[in-house]
């Protein structure tokens, strides 16, 4: 199966890495001899199962590394992510589903993609499939990496920064991701949108992947999946400097 791909290139800098990198956009960060999305747009790119690409963000700064050609679109970011997503959309032709990424996960590979879209397709018929990385997983291929896990009955998990989604969801539901989005640190709010008895559950490790499936595709109004994934560097977004150092030891072998 090819899918579509659209990369979200427009997240702020931390303060701490703008401080050292002096760019104001985290898919601008130089590693080398490249900016942090041009390892993105390669996975991507040399994927086959990846038709075109809609590279969404502050597209003036872009065009000096990313060339346009018939596979990759350089399109304006929106005032929020969803609406990024949207942006990016219209400038895809239609398909049955199209893989979204941030720009900010330079250790993807094409195996980790290639994987990812396959995995997707053996979990069963759903309308957005979400990656997870057990955190033993995560460790091991990456010691001392500071991931933000969250706790299962089935053990510990973090979240990638990839997910394959059916077009026709998007539209709809803008104002609901935003809130989602601009929830996340706000736990009240949360427990509100939520329910508490859902977040007393979590807060108590007694939830399950299967309950939390539930919960949110009975929120948002389609089905969604998590996929359990072997290839942790789907989940090593650069938000601080140690990320930063991590992805530099590993992409310029600095550190043996």
């Amino acid at each position: 199966m090819q899918v579509n791909c659209i990369i979200l290139a427009g997240g702020a800098v931390d303060e701490r890495l703008r401080a050292r990198t002096e760019v104001n956009d985290e898919a601008l960060i130089p590693i080398g001899q490249h900016i942090m999305v041009e390892y993105v747009v390669g996975a991507m790119k040399n994927s086959n199962f990846v038709k075109k690409i809609a590279l969404v963000g502050p597209v003036e700064q872009l065009k000096a590394r990313v060339r346009e050609d018939f596979n990759i679109v350089l399109v304006p970011g929106g005032e929020t992510v969803a609406r990024s997503v949207v942006n990016g959309l219209a400038v895809l032709p239609p398909s049955e589903f199209v893989l979204v990424a941030s720009g900010d996960i330079p250790l993807i590979n094409t195996a980790a993609v290639k994987w990812f879209i396959e995995a997707c397709m053996e979990a069963g018929e759903a309308d957005f499939y979400y990656p997870i990385v057990e955190r033993s997983l995560s460790e091991s291929k990456f010691p001392g990496a500071h991931r933000t896990y969250i706790n299962f009955v089935e053990g510990s998990f973090t979240g990638g920064n990839v997910f394959l989604m059916r077009p026709e969801i998007v539209e709809s539901r803008v104002h609901l991701a935003d809130e989602l989005i601009s929830l996340r640190k706000d736990p009240v709010g949360l427990c509100k949108t939520i329910g508490p008895g859902f977040i007393l559950k979590f807060l108590l490790r007694r939830l399950t992947i299967q309950e939390a499936e539930e919960k949110f595709s009975q929120l948002l109004g389609f089905k969604g999946v998590a996929v359990k994934c072997i290839y942790p560097e789907i989940g090593m977004d650069v938000d601080k400097p140690s990320d930063l150092d991590l992805v530099e030891q590993v992409l310029l072998g600095s550190v043996t």
